[in-house]
């Protein structure tokens, strides 16, 4: 699942290609808005809001968002017009045509049209935005601290905390913190430092296409601490690395890398 600083990215991208763009065709190529048709419509802004992507759009056809989330799988491309795409056609669950691009949305875990108006419906139920303009340090941790006996690996995935963070910070977060991440989040010590830390990673990478967190430089070097490294040695201590899953149901579970040594589970 993409995190926080991709999607902006992507919002970016989208943002510089299609704002003050008049739509000359719009093709939703999902059943329940197979009818819909915002041709007419200019592009006001592309947005990120935590892992969610608001496209807005303005004109004869009303002030109307669409909301797409990336989920596991999902990505939006930039193409020119008339250019070649590089992914399937049966994987592409909206088109947007303007007369100088085209944004295919592939794969979309989520996929909705809503009046503007109306976003907070969609992600009104986001905590602080790492990257966003509501970015509240604060009120993270207030959000954080209302839940103190649940694992801190749970807590910094759930984006109604704050909004941004995905398994690979979630792991890389606990690793540099030297925090176990089932340990709760009352029994965290320094929880304003692992905060602090999500937005300067998030900042650091957001114009990067591949996210690292400062793993040790050199040859064949990785740019992870833990995150993808089951069995190999911690690369601070040598000890191998744990693999296991994590979730509030099967459905949530997730990935987690962790260093036994690095992270004990008494704090």
């Amino acid at each position: 699942m993409p995190e926080g600083d991709n999607v902006w990215r992507t919002a970016r991208d989208l943002h510089r290609a299609l704002a003050g763009q008049v739509l000359t065709e719009t093709d939703f190529r999902v059943p329940r808005y197979a009818t819909a048709d915002l041709a007419g419509n200019t592009v006001q802004a592309a947005v990120a809001r935590g892992k969610h992507l608001l496209i807005r759009t303005a004109g004869p056809a009303g002030e109307l968002s669409i909301h797409s989330h990336l989920k596991m799988e999902g990505s939006w491309r930039i193409y020119r017009p008339g250019e070649r795409w590089n992914k399937p056609a049966f994987q592409a669950r909206i088109v947007l045509r303007t007369p100088r691009a085209t944004a295919v949305g592939f794969l979309l875990g989520i996929l909705e049209l809503l009046p503007t108006a109306e976003e907070a419906k969609a992600v009104g139920h986001l905590g602080p935005d790492l990257l966003g303009p509501d970015w509240d340090v604060a009120e993270a941790l207030r959000r954080l601290r209302a839940q103190p006996e649940r694992p801190i690996g749970l807590a910094l995935l759930d984006q109604r905390n704050l909004a941004g963070i995905g398994n690979v910070y979630r792991a890389e977060l606990c690793f540099l913190t030297r925090v176990h991440p089932l340990a709760p989040v009352a029994a965290v010590p320094d929880l304003e430092r692992i905060v602090q830390l999500a937005k300067i990673l998030l900042e650091a990478n957001k114009d990067r296409r591949r996210i690292t967190t400062g793993g040790p430089g050199g040859r064949n070097a990785s740019p992870h601490w833990v995150y993808g490294r089951p069995g190999k040695p911690c690369l601070r201590c040598r000890t191998p690395i744990v693999h296991t899953r994590l979730g509030e149901d099967e459905l949530t579970e997730r990935d987690l890398y962790f260093c036994p040594r690095c992270q004990p589970e008494t704090i």
